[in-house]
């Protein structure tokens, strides 16, 4: 059952002018030195058991295995382009987003303070320590973010997971990288957890597709952003909502975020056997190790294709591919893979 959900405390924001597109352009071409271009994956037998064309864009190949990455190392360049760069940078995560202020941090030679909640998995606590962080962990997700705002409040430079301009431009890339490629799509489909990735998503295709739809994937019982869309305001957790897909245990999105939000076609709330379903299934047949919360993504793809009378071209992004032992135990323990994907 999903955590009581209530309307988000006010951040005192009185207007919020969106992003240009080309500030992805902008991001790409400061990140590129630094990151991986990722490829383009898909599945001939996915595409003819569906009757339609998929394409991944594969950000477990990236560094840190997701694309958390892009966005980080936006912001501090960006900062380091003002000589504006602090001597340390703190930060809250579920996991990836501390990985990628870490390693960010380590390559411009700073301290990364990072905290998280004690249930995120020892593997991304393991490697956000390995990238040279000092690590605080926490009771809960409400517990360290309110630890990053005392920090914050004390002068420390502090860096959100998504409600960041550069934060977003960076996520953006992710998308734009797949769509340079030339590819057609009808619908675009990625994973929401704090809206960065989504938010950057709507930003990159405006450049290059802007016609494509644009659908946000959530779990069921983690549906903030999906209820905040349709209620036009943002609705918050007070608990962590304990789903499967780890990048998506956010209280709530960002007013920042949700600007971007509300401009797209729709979001679709995926139970956690379809999560774990999708994550068999595409680890399966993409030969790669796919996250959970990736996985959402394709579990909105294929209720949206249900829908569709005539042949679409779609790119899901999978957002990366970290998966924790105790989390490899759950995705196994049932096995959907005598139930094939067909429409």
């Amino acid at each position: 059952m999903n955590t009581a959900l209530a309307i988000a405390p006010d951040e005192h924001i009185d207007s919020i002018d969106l992003l240009p597109p080309e500030s992805v352009i902008e991001a790409l071409q400061r990140i590129r030195p630094h990151t991986h271009v990722t490829p383009l994956v898909g599945s001939n037998l996915l595409n003819e058991w569906l009757g339609h064309e998929v394409v991944f864009k594969a950000e477990g190949f990236q560094r840190i295995g997701a694309f958390k990455i892009r966005g980080a190392l936006n912001a501090l360049l960006a900062l380091k382009e003002k000589n504006e760069l602090p001597a340390e940078v703190v930060a809250f995560s579920s996991g990836n987003h501390a990985q990628a202020v870490a390693l960010a941090a380590s390559m411009l030679g700073i301290k990364a303070t990072v905290i998280m909640p004690e249930f995120v998995s020892k593997v991304k606590q393991q490697a956000t320590r390995s990238y040279g962080a000092e690590l605080i962990l926490t009771k809960t997700r409400q517990e360290a973010e309110e630890l990053a705002a005392k920090f914050k409040a004390e002068g420390k430079y502090f860096l959100h997971p998504s409600a960041d301009n550069h934060v977003i431009a960076g996520q953006g890339t992710t998308c734009y990288e797949a769509l340079q490629d030339g590819i057609t799509a009808d619908a675009i489909f990625a994973a929401c957890g704090g809206g960065g990735l989504l938010s950057g998503t709507w930003l990159a295709a405006q450049l290059l597709k802007p016609k494509a739809k644009i659908f946000g994937a959530e779990p069921l019982i983690a549906n903030d952003a999906a209820e905040s869309y349709r209620a036009g305001k943002i609705m918050a957790f007070a608990d962590t909502p304990m789903t499967i897909a780890d990048g998506a245990r956010t209280l709530h999105v960002s007013e920042l975020t949700f600007q971007y939000l509300k401009k797209l076609d729709g979001f679709y709330e995926v139970p956690e056997d379809r999560i774990i379903y999708w994550t068999q299934w595409l680890q399966h047949l993409l030969k790669i190790t796919v996250e959970p919360t990736s996985a959402m993504a394709m579990a909105a793809a294929f209720e949206w294709l249900k829908t569709q009378k005539t042949r679409q071209h779609v790119l899901v992004i999978l957002s990366g591919g970290n998966v924790g032992a105790a989390a490899h135990r759950q995705i196994w323990e049932k096995d959907y893979l005598d139930q094939p994907p067909k429409l």
